[in-house]
């Protein structure tokens, strides 16, 4: 139990301070190297609770694609993040509001049951799953209890995926664009040209 709890509080230390880091880092590339970071201590704590199916996931999805998605975009982008850092200090007070209503509402959610606990008494419990597998207990929790939240949010990330596509996928002009069918219809007539070119001279 010692090492278990002195693994916890390592663990949770190291994802409080990379996740601060992440907000704090000027180099755009560090921030996205301290997320990575974050996530595997993450992934950490979900294997010491027995939710190995959420570590692996955290890890293959978020540490494996997102985040590696983020660091190909951020260097392969040419921002000028100074210009983007000119109004941090005059949208301060909005953040700093934002900030205060959400620590409110965390507060708010973890007072509950220490000033009303017949609240949390009344709530639906979640059927005890301890003797079977994490994947198995995971997928009867969301395809039974949670099973319209999951479709909602399965259709939330589907507009959001067509709404992305949309918005980068418009006309430029100036900019040529690949067409198969020409490309297909093309001939040797129409696409090779034969240049005599005279000894001592270019094209």
């Amino acid at each position: 139990m010692i090492i278990q709890g002195l693994t916890f509080y390592m663990f949770a230390a190291i994802a409080v301070g990379a996740g601060a880091m992440v907000v704090l880092a000027r180099n755009p590339v560090h921030s996205v190297l301290f997320l990575i970071l974050t996530f595997f201590t993450t992934a950490g704590l979900f294997v010491l609770i027995g939710a190995e199916f959420l570590a692996m996931i955290l890890v293959v999805v978020y540490v494996g694609a997102v985040a590696v998605l983020f660091m190909f975009v951020v260097m392969m982008l040419d921002i000028n993040f100074v210009e983007m850092r000119e109004g941090f200090l005059q949208l301060m007070p909005v953040g700093v509001l934002v900030a205060i209503i959400l620590l409110t509402e965390l507060l708010m959610i973890l007072g509950t049951a220490s000033i009303s606990p017949e609240i949390m008494a009344g709530t639906e419990s979640i059927p005890d799953l301890a003797d079977r597998q994490n994947t198995a207990a995971l997928g009867d929790v969301i395809y039974t209890k949670y099973i319209y939240l999951f479709e909602a949010a399965g259709m939330i990330l589907l507009i959001a995926m067509i709404g992305a596509i949309v918005l980068t996928h418009r006309h430029r002009p100036g900019v040529r664009k690949q067409v198969i069918s020409k490309q297909l219809a093309r001939t040797r007539e129409g696409s090779v040209e034969l240049k005599k070119v005279q000894p001592g001279q270019g094209i």
